[in-house]
């Protein structure tokens, strides 16, 4: 199964897409979509909606994933986020494609084990279970491809795969 995991940020959405059987992964694709933080929020969107767009159009992934949203402080910052989340559910909609969605806690402890691990700790990870050698881009890259890792390891045990009506 090819697997699209998304980590939604305004100013870089991280990109990832696995092939998996459930128990092996290995990394097609990674990337960050990037936008200026000098840029209207619309125009950001915009931009975030055309890449994830093209990234599904070029890897015609069969499951997607997206990082839930997270308790923040920042309320002006989680609405943000919140609509970017809505443009990445939306472009996977407008596809088709079945998806799933998980918190950052629920990632982090399908991949190391604790739901506290830092950042580095679930890079280290994915390069450890895909045996990917290159580097990825960003952090947002490494966790879109944890997002679809955790998705991978989700379905096959039967947990919170959604399917987005045809």
């Amino acid at each position: 199964m090819r697997i699209l995991g998304i980590d939604c940020g305004t100013e870089r959405t991280g990109w990832g897409v696995i092939e998996s059987d459930g128990r092996r992964h290995s990394v097609v694709g990674h990337g960050v979509i990037k936008t200026k933080a000098a840029h209207p929020l619309e125009l950001r969107l915009k931009t975030i909606a055309v890449g994830l767009r093209a990234v599904l159009d070029e890897h015609q992934p069969d499951a997607a994933a997206v990082e839930g949203l997270f308790y923040s402080l920042n309320v002006k910052t989680a609405l943000k986020l919140a609509h970017v989340r809505g443009v990445a559910l939306l472009a996977i909609a407008e596809a088709g494609v079945e998806f799933g969605e998980y918190s950052p806690l629920e990632v982090k402890s399908s991949l190391v084990g604790y739901g506290r691990a830092e950042k580095s700790q679930v890079q280290l990870m994915v390069r450890n279970i895909t045996g990917m050698k290159g580097e990825f881009e960003t952090e947002d890259a490494s966790d879109a491809v944890a997002v679809a890792i955790c998705h991978a390891t989700s379905h096959v045990s039967g947990q919170r795969v959604l399917k987005v009506a045809p």
